[in-house]
């Protein structure tokens, strides 16, 4: 991704066109930044433009007015070329408040545009944001173009019609900077307003206001007449693959992947949840999926959620919860339950800051030895990670694949930028897609034979026997059963018989999976960077610039994260010298310093913050130097 680094009129035909911007909406929690990023990015992708975007929330629910804790932002990458990435530093910061500009601006570029609502630039503000000057003539904003006027109150005289109180009428000020935004970078404003028709269908008169300020707000860009630096921008679509795209967040692609899955299995899903951010927008999505034999259950606690999907699944549905790391560590028990009576079981954990409750509406990668060691006794279970919104799609179906070819639960991980982040995605061809019907055991039994539930094929996968077959009633649970017989056996040869058949199991999933391939570069490179889930956006651009630069470097990113591809080790013992960036303290380090002798080199981040470009590109730097 190349950042623009010079705007300039679309009516110039000489122009230099920008091959990407990254915008920054940025105001209180009750501003509905989010709402204005979410109708941004619907309009650019409608404009053709390839996108990633990275919504920033506020941990407190409802934080002072005011104040930089209630701080909420949404950031657009948006461009002509091949988009990985939220951005390294915005373009442009529109900032609806004091605290929203002192909480953002660092992060703005040299030279970068800052538009402010200098209506909401008063001393009171000033005060909650912890200014002791108005930082708009104190000189501390020289380093940037500001852009300053009262968006508050051209809001208030745009909806003055409609006769709205003081508070109503300013809620129409996101409307107001959306058009003006629209406008800066020559987007559609028709879905945005056929948008908020349908979301105002029962309040006409707001949805006219809404309306009237979002072009009140578009219209003052092109008759203003403030000139450099506030002008309209234009960037070419991006060249795409024909086909039918939606934007899709992280959250929205597991659902279908998730729905896809039980389809291709055959089987009824059922999904226990408990809300917990930012997990909960799975339980709200597949709510929507009834059509398709999606049975959704929210329940009193984490604990209750797991266990009711258990159940579903030992009584022939696909099972599938979800929740973040907090969550996780309360339903462990049930996960080893899950393990020890071998039932199919999806459990989604989308990875926030921590530990306890640590940041939750931040990101984070700190949970993979919870996903790959963390529970009681040896309990082994297949863990896959998505790299991206899109490609959360494919791990759900993967993750679904495992689970019943395997009769195992699956942790697929996913963090709170993948859930919130969106990017488009083209809708696959869904005939395409090999199916893995679900057999069940429902063969009757000869003369004096007995149920073995346990019994198994040469995957070592158990049979699995709906409650109520005639002839086949059975019993599964917690406590160590018989190799041979399923029933309760405490016998130590037995149990390590058992634990040893449950490992293996797992570790045989390795030989379904693809081999382990490169994203860019050769095999023996000089140095690789080896990642694992968001990071995937930032690694790319960042090989894809030093290769550029004529370095020898690799990228390796890892799907299948237990067990491992088969081929991982010797691919890894290949390269010079080999770098993990993970926004951890280095736990995927230290699985494949254990597995494979490799010298793995740690580059961590626990910020509750994306990598950035050029911080992985100047650890390429530093470790080839």
């Amino acid at each position: 991704m190349a950042t623009a680094t010079k705007f300039v009129t679309s009516e110039d035909h000489a122009r230099d066109v920008p091959e990407a911007v990254v915008v920054r909406f940025a105001g209180d929690s009750g501003d509905g930044m989010q709402l204005t990023g979410s109708q941004f990015t619907l309009s650019t992708a409608l404009a053709g433009n390839d996108l990633a975007t990275f919504p920033d929330f506020p941990a407190e629910i409802r934080a002072p007015q005011g104040t930089t804790f209630g701080v909420s932002a949404f950031q657009i990458n948006f461009g002509s070329a091949t988009i990985d990435t939220a951005g390294d530093e915005p373009d442009v910061l529109i900032a609806m408040n004091p605290a929203a500009l002192k909480t953002n601006v660092d992060a703005l570029k040299l030279g970068g545009l800052i538009i402010v609502d200098e209506g909401e630039f008063g001393a009171r503000n000033f005060a909650k944001a912890g200014y002791e000057q108005n930082p708009l003539e104190d000189g501390s904003l020289a380093k940037w173009q500001v852009v300053p006027f009262n968006i508050s109150q051209l809001t208030l005289d745009a909806v003055k019609p409609f006769g709205l109180g003081n508070k109503e009428a300013l809620r129409c000020k996101n409307m107001w900077t959306l058009g003006l935004a629209l406008w800066m970078f020559d987007r559609p404003r028709k879905p945005v307003e056929d948008w908020l028709k349908a979301k105002f269908a029962k309040a006409p008169q707001l949805a006219e206001a809404n309306i009237v300020a979002l072009n009140a707000g578009h219209a003052f860009g092109e008759t203003a007449e403030i000139g450099s630096p506030l002008k309209q921008h234009h960037v070419d679509p991006a060249p795409a693959e024909p086909g039918l795209y939606r934007t899709v967040t992280g959250a929205e692609a597991i659902s279908l992947g998730l729905v896809a899955g039980a389809q291709l299995a055959g089987l009824p899903m059922f999904f226990g949840g408990y809300p917990i951010t930012p997990a909960s927008a799975i339980l709200h999505h597949l709510a929507r999926y009834k059509e398709f034999g999606v049975v959704t259950f929210q329940a009193e606690d984490e604990i209750a959620a797991i266990g009711a999907a258990i159940g579903a699944s030992f009584a022939g549905s696909l099972g599938v919860t979800s929740s973040s790391g907090p969550g996780i560590a309360l339903k462990t028990e049930a996960m080893g339950l899950a393990i020890m009576t071998e039932l199919p079981l999806v459990i989604v954990n989308s990875q926030r800051g921590g530990p306890s409750t640590g940041l939750p509406t931040k990101t984070e990668q700190s949970d993979l030895y919870q996903a790959v060691y963390g529970r009681n006794g040896d309990a082994p279970m297949p863990v896959i990670a998505a790299r991206s919104p899109a490609d959360a799609f494919d791990c759900a179906i993967e993750a679904c694949r495992i689970a019943v070819q395997y009769m195992t639960p699956v942790m697929l991980l996913t963090d709170g930028y993948i859930a919130n982040a969106a990017e488009p995605w083209k809708v696959p061809d869904t005939t395409t897609f090999e199916r893995f019907d679900v057999a069940f055991h429902d063969a009757p039994l000869g003369e004096g034979e007995a149920v073995n539930p346990y019994a198994r094929d040469d995957k070592l996968k158990r049979v699995w026997i709906k409650p109520g077959t005639a002839g086949l009633m059975h019993r599964i649970g917690g406590i160590e059963k018989n190799v041979g017989t399923g029933h309760i056996d405490y016998d130590p040869a037995n149990h390590q018989a058992m634990t040893d058949i449950r490992a293996d199991k797992v570790l045989g999933v390795a030989n379904s999976i693809p081999p382990q391939g490169l994203e860019q570069g050769e095999a023996g490179a000089a140095l690789a960077v080896v990642g694992w889930g968001s990071t995937y956006g930032p690694i790319a651009q960042a090989v894809r610039r030093a290769r550029a630069r004529g370095l020898d470097v690799a990228h390796v990113h890892i799907r299948h994260i237990w067990p491992l591809p088969t081929n991982l080790g010797e691919l890894l013992r290949g390269f010079g010298k080999v770098i993990v960036p993970e926004m951890n303290n280095g736990q995927l380090k230290t699985l494949l310093r254990d597995q494979y002798l490799v010298d793995c080199r740690p580059l961590t981040k626990v910020s509750g913050q994306p990598f950035k470009i050029r911080e992985i590109e100047t650890a390429i730097d530093e470790a080839l130097a």
